[in-house]
């Protein structure tokens, strides 16, 4: 982390700030607006010894001028920007880069194909094991273009949305290319979605074209993915055509609206005109799940998208030129879009596509993979790494993790036990941890242990610190802001930046009651947090998964992250439930390592006893189940919402599992349920 100043984008920024102040040209630039007509900004002085505090408070108190710069080094403009910024949070108006004109699929490809044409792109880690293709930023170009001229002369005009339906593959992240080669948006679906999740999607997008394969493999298993694109057609008339590429030699049933991708390709020139995008045009829309149950289609946009995901790819990382970046998200979700994708390709990184599982075809998948493709920076979620700490280290221990400099965590809190793990076992103790808090809504990572000074510590657990450009406030019930540490309270992000969602699709008025009405002027993430005396923050989980006993607020996180800690435990789940004396019980799923064979009811007692003592008793669960695995999304969140619907005997409730990673799980979670109740009614 040595040497930000001789970075380009903060040195441009502060260079810009001094010369401004030292000539008497200097006017703040509110988060309102880039209008020069503001207050005084107060006096700023790099401190040689906190050096990423300062540029942290520096790029917050002149937000618009440091991303002026960092837009103007790290993005190539068409035309370039009059307006850094014109935001008001209170009613979800957000523009950033007004004026500019870009191309996303140039910055990711062209620029980097006039320097180094055979650096490896892609990395694609097929299901097969050793059988990874390799991907050069010339024939990444090349199949954008195909796909581009394609989708043009087939009808796709500028404006349009595409809807993707594909595992993490080249031809996937060429097709989100492609679209933002011809100005369409993209719609990425993500492929373990049921047929009627993806009709849904498709109508509320008004999608006319889907990009499809024939199956996806994963974990040794075929999944019929085009059957399922036919099924979801039923119910979606805007739908004339769908391009279907071939991920196995097996044959589909093809009707005419189907075309044979690759074949169309093929017929295409090597050249596509790239479309001139302005900076708020619609890059892509992305569901994510929403507590009405109807899917929530965010938008994002062209550059300040693309600037936040290439900037905090690299600094929250570390991530330099010739490093092979190991994020193995699907593409379908938020993480693979930010950093599979567009981060990494911003950076002309080399980065690597995940279509296995961790555990496929053993356990030591993951770090298999790191030895072959020497990998620099490891990107997974906390489920992953819980479900791996139960097989024991020797899995880790049997490959060569030396390449290894950075590794992430992604998707949920860590919980310490994974954290301690993760860092000891996989980084040989020399690999520092990132933590990162983020969500669809933001874009990119927000809040992180890095960037920060060399020697700056980092909390097991801890999300830590804000990125450049981001201020998180707490706030009280009452919507005051909390200014004091060792608190806990709603987590706000106090001004706007750039790679924040602008809208939900179709649906202004609820993107601004989600996120800007509950606080006005504040964007409103829906977690809670927790500010230690040091000022760090900790994510204590949704608020909607803050349980309330007796009158006791306790973050379902924190009490998991106790359970977690024991040693027969794995992993575990704690949902709130109705309880008729102290509001809320607590209810606890918790899978054990394997070879574990104590007694359940004196496991429960030891669980019990630990959470009284590292938390309160009143936190203690109710009832704890013991299960042998969790319900899980294929990118593997733990269906919280499942285990409630379970837990309150609302099985009509349970919603489409299809998402479900093994939806028997759900089935074996139920019968213990009823077992348990059988004893004493929760």
């Amino acid at each position: 982390w040595k040497g930000y100043l001789n970075n380009e984008i903060l040195h441009v920024a502060y260079c810009s700030f001094r010369k401004r102040r030292h000539m008497g040209l200097y006017r703040p630039l509110t988060h309102h607006s880039s209008s020069p007509s503001s207050p005084e900004f107060p006096s700023f002085q790099l401190e040689h010894n906190n050096l990423q505090k300062s540029l942290q408070e520096f790029s917050v108190s002149n937000s618009a001028s440091f991303w002026a710069a960092a837009a103007r080094q790290r993005l190539n403009w068409i035309s370039p920007f009059h307006t850094t910024q014109d935001c008001d949070l209170s009613r979800g108006e957000i523009k950033w880069f007004e004026g500019g004109k870009l191309n996303v699929s140039v910055n990711c490809l062209d620029r980097h194909v006039h320097t180094c044409p055979e650096r490896v792109a892609l990395i694609w880690e097929r299901d097969e094991p050793g059988s990874e293709v390799k991907i050069t930023y010339r024939q990444l170009l090349e199949m954008t273009c195909r796909l581009g001229n394609m989708l043009r002369r087939r009808g796709v005009r500028k404006g349009d949305c595409v809807t993707i339906y594909m595992p993490p593959c080249p031809l996937a992240v060429a097709s989100m290319l492609a679209c933002a080669r011809i100005g369409a948006a993209h719609n990425v679906v993500f492929a373990g979605f049921s047929a009627e999740a993806l009709a849904e999607r498709i109508r509320d997008a008004q999608s006319s074209t889907v990009i499809t394969v024939n199956q996806g493999v994963r974990g040794g298993k075929v999944t019929e993915l085009k059957k399922a694109v036919d099924t979801a057609l039923q119910s979606c008339p805007t739908v004339q055509q769908v391009f279907v590429a071939m991920r196995t030699e097996n044959p589909v049933a093809m009707t005419a609206r189907d075309i044979v991708m690759e074949e169309e390709m093929q017929k295409e020139d090597l050249v596509c005109e790239p479309a001139a995008m302005d900076s708020e045009d619609v890059l892509f829309l992305l569901y994510t799940s929403g507590s009405t149950g109807k899917p929530k289609g965010l938008v994002h946009t062209q550059a300040g998208y693309l600037l936040y995901a290439a900037l905090t790819h690299k600094y929250v990382f570390n991530y330099s030129d010739g490093d092979v970046f190991g994020c193995v998200a699907d593409i379908g979700w938020i993480t693979g879009h930010s950093y599979s994708v567009y981060g990494p390709l911003a950076n002309g990184g080399t980065t690597v596509l995940f279509e296995s599982t961790p555990i496929y075809p053993d356990p030591g998948r993951y770090w298999e993979m790191v030895q072959r493709l020497k990998i620099n920076q490891f990107y997974g979620a906390p489920t992953a790494l819980r479900l791996l700490l139960k097989y024991g280290d020797q899995w880790v221990h049997k490959y060569d993790r030396s390449t290894l400099k950075t590794l992430g965590s992604v998707g949920e809190p860590i919980n310490t036990e994974a954290w301690e793990w993760y860092h000891r076992v996989v980084g040989d103790g020399r690999c520092p941890v990132v933590d990162t808090w983020w969500q669809t809504e933001t874009g990119g990572i927000c809040i992180t242990p890095r960037p920060s000074e060399p020697d700056a510590e980092i909390v097991p657990g801890m999300a830590m610190r804000p990125f450049f450009g981001i201020e998180p406030v707490l706030m009280d019930t009452e919507g005051k802001v909390l200014t004091s540490n060792d608190t806990s309270g709603a987590l706000c992000i106090a001004q706007p930046w750039p790679g924040m969602a602008r809208t939900i699709h179709n649906d202004h008025q609820r993107f601004t009651e989600t996120y800007c009405q509950p606080y006005p002027g504040y964007f409103f993430t829906g977690d809670g947090a927790y500010r230690s005396k040091e000022g760090y923050y900790q994510i204590t989980g949704r608020l909607d998964d803050v349980i309330n006993v007796s009158g006791h607020r306790i973050g379902t996180a924190e009490i998991e992250d106790v359970v977690n800690q024991y040693s027969a435990v794995a992993e575990s789940a704690i949902i709130g439930y109705p309880h008729n004396i102290k509001g809320q019980g607590v209810y606890a799923f918790v899978v054990l390592k394997k070879g574990v064979n104590a007694q359940e009811e004196e496991l429960s007692r030891q669980l019990n006893n630990m959470v009284s003592k590292k938390i309160a008793k009143y936190a203690c669960p109710d009832f704890i189940q013991f299960v042998h695995r969790l319900p899980k999304t294929r990118s593997g969140k733990i269906m919280r919402r499942v285990l409630r619907k379970v837990v309150e005997q609302d099985l009509n409730g349970l919603g489409d599992l299809s998402t479900l990673d093994d939806p028997a799980a759900v089935e074996e979670i139920i019968q213990g349920h009823r077992e348990l109740c059988s004893k004493q009614q929760p």
